[in-house]
């Protein structure tokens, strides 16, 4: 088992945490209201560049400068997951897609909900983009970061528009 960096990320979402492998691979990312309890700590070069490199692509992200990452990611879960996983970075940048059509697209009948609990398990969200998949008539559900949060993120993305705003 590798060391972790861990320390916190400042968006303007809120406060995110990471832990990157001293290989220099992001294994977690912890949206402002997931934060779990640990303290901050060091790790290798290797990781701090990472790390550094993982907050800019963030800070990029959130002023719609970036559509795509290309941080190295490790995901410890099951094949289900990992195949859940896969399939939700290909959900192209301000698109959504329902939790059956992955079900479908995974050859799963009545699968919604087993996608919905993989999704759920996402240890890296954002980059393994789990907040483009909503319901089957288009509401903004299941997002462990809030549906707030999943409503800012497709807003920014300009996958939904924003609620008109009266002066």
């Amino acid at each position: 088992m590798l060391a972790m960096l861990r320390s916190s990320i400042s968006t303007p979402a809120g406060p995110m945490y990471a832990a990157v492998a001293d290989d220099g691979v992001l294994e977690e990312l912890w949206l402002p209201n997931r934060r779990k309890d640990w303290t901050a700590k060091l790790g290798s070069t290797q990781a701090a560049d990472a790390f550094e490199r993982l907050t800019r692509q963030l800070d990029e992200y959130f002023r719609g400068r970036r559509r795509v990452f290309d941080i190295p990611m490790r995901t410890a879960g099951s094949q289900f997951e990992a195949s859940v996983w896969h399939r939700l970075q290909r959900i192209p940048y301000g698109c959504t897609i329902s939790y059956g059509e992955i079900a479908r697209d995974l050859g799963l009948q009545n699968g919604a909900r087993a996608v919905g609990r993989a999704n759920g398990a996402n240890p890296i969200p954002i980059l393994i983009p789990c907040h483009r998949v909503i319901g089957a008539d288009g509401s903004l559900v299941g997002f462990g970061g809030g549906i707030r949060l999943k409503r800012y993120l497709l807003e920014l993305e300009g996958a939904i528009e924003p609620p008109l705003r009266l002066l």
